[in-house]
């Protein structure tokens, strides 16, 4: 699979599109000849052509001379093209997570289009596997980006930062895990349950006495480790996130229609967490019957199928707005130039040419964490409504269907020959293994998965509200 991405990502590539065919400017960096001249500085010999290669290729000189902050220095434009995004740090990982979820989101659609003409009976759904895929690979990006704050001794504040976040998340999921189901609808004391009575059919067919394989508190403990965890990495690409939002709304201000867009792509992170909160949502539209009406305005199957949709609209409104977040972040390195001309003293010619140039260096890293939490989000919501048992039509579906019924334990007696052969091996192998998937059963995904996916939107949504008040506060003084 490897290599087939990279034979076709030569040719069609979304992540190298967005970067380089939305039409993206970078800043350019002055170089020492344009600095000389500026300044009054004495030019060397055979310095122009020398500059003017190390511009194109993003190298920055070592001659080293002085030039004043406030000195006025109009950066130039350049449209990124694939020639410049190469050698941009974690453009590998950018360029492997963006098509790889690409290509995993094709297999999935494939699947549920066969699926929906074919049901499968016991048969592994292979698209679970590449959603699977995804979320690991995120997750492992985000720790790597995270990682970045606790090397070096520059970044004290920052290490404080996670930490920080990560037990203020704890605390957090703490309190969230002991809320009532009838308030917010996790779906977990229902997979508790059971995922107990499963186990403890299966244990028993063993031969092995037990109530259940783990305590409640156990696992609620490790979910709060779990909440805390991801919470933690949330924290940094939410606050870039808040500075994006910050800035484009700033630089869209006469587009009235992107500006709306910008505002509701922010909001809709905080509408989904809604969502699972019944008093306010669900009891409104599947429960209660208004004035006129004779029936709620929706039925369960297809408020949990809307909620699912909803998510996937999320995820599309900020894939359409990345150009809008990506220039908005480009353009920080002219706002750096210009608050540095309201400075007195001076500055090397050096530090401020890499003052200009690590915005565009470090344009994979900012991509990445705008990226990462939307596509955990939606490949967690494809993993919920295919293992969940949900459906994406249940507006047209006129069929009856059983409303997340209890399903019933396992039958796992069963007789096989006396007789010792590799045939008595395999079956008591396959029996065993069927039983097995018994134990998961769509109680249990709809809980995990369900409160998973609800708390990757309360972060992504809490992490951007602090960072937005973070930019706010330090704008104002």
């Amino acid at each position: 699979m490897a290599s087939v991405m990279q034979k076709v990502g030569k040719h069609y590539s979304l992540s190298r599109w967005l970067l380089c065919s939305t039409g993206l400017t970078r800043y350019l960096y002055p170089t020492d000849d344009e600095l000389r001249t500026l300044a009054g500085v004495p030019k060397e010999k055979n310095k122009g052509i020398k500059d003017r290669r190390n511009k194109e290729n993003g190298k920055i000189s070592n001659s080293t001379f002085n030039v004043p902050r406030n000195l006025d220095i109009q950066l130039e434009k350049a449209r990124i093209c694939s020639e410049d995004v190469v050698h941009l740090r974690f453009y590998p990982e950018y360029q492997w997570l963006l098509d790889f979820s690409l290509y995993s989101l094709l297999v999935y659609a494939v699947t549920e289009v066969y699926t929906y003409f074919v049901p499968l009976n016991d048969e592994f759904n292979l698209s679970m596997m590449w959603c699977s895929l995804v979320l690991l690979f995120s997750i492992k990006i985000l720790m790597s980006l995270t990682v970045q704050y606790f090397q070096g001794s520059e970044s004290i504040g920052e290490r404080s930062t996670v930490i920080v976040t990560w037990f203020a998340y704890l605390v957090v999921s703490m309190g969230i895990l002991l809320v009532d189901e009838a308030t917010l609808e996790t779906g977990l004391e229902t997979a508790y349950k059971s995922f107990n009575t499963s186990a403890h059919v299966f244990l028993k067919n063993y031969g092995v006495e037990s109530q259940g394989p783990a305590s409640k508190l156990i696992l609620k403990f490790f979910i709060a480790i779990w909440c805390a965890t991801i919470g933690a990495l949330f924290t940094f690409p939410g606050f870039r996130m808040a500075r994006m939002h910050w800035d484009a709304l700033r630089y869209c201000r006469e587009r009235k229609f992107v500006s709306i867009l910008l505002n509701i792509s922010f909001i809709f992170p905080f509408i989904l967490i809604l969502l699972w909160l019944r008093p306010i949502s669900k009891h409104y539209l599947t429960v209660r019957i208004f004035s006129g009406l004779t029936s709620p305005l929706l039925t369960e199957r297809v408020f949990d199928s809307l909620r699912l949709i909803l998510i996937l609209v999320a995820v599309f409104i900020k894939l359409v707005l990345m150009p809008v977040y990506f220039q908005a972040y480009l353009n920080i390195a002219n706002s750096k130039l210009q608050e540095q001309k309201k400075e007195a003293g001076r500055i090397t010619n050096i530090d401020l040419q890499r003052k200009i140039a690590a915005v565009f260096y470090y344009m994979c890293v900012v991509a990445l964490q705008y990226i990462v939490p939307p596509i955990m989000c939606l490949f967690l919501t494809l993993m919920y409504k295919s293992l969940g048992g949900y459906s994406w039509s249940a507006l047209l579906d006129q069929a009856e269907h059983d409303e997340c019924s209890p399903v019933d334990a396992p039958s796992l007696n069963w007789s096989l020959n006396e007789e010792s052969s590799v045939l008595k091996s395999a079956q008591e192998f396959s029996l065993a293994v069927n039983s097995l998937k018994q134990v998961l059963t769509t109680e249990v995904y709809r809980g995990v998965l369900g409160f998973a996916t609800w708390w990757i939107c309360f972060s992504w949504f809490a992490s951007t509200s602090l960072g937005l008040i973070y930019q706010s506060y330090f704008t104002h003084t």
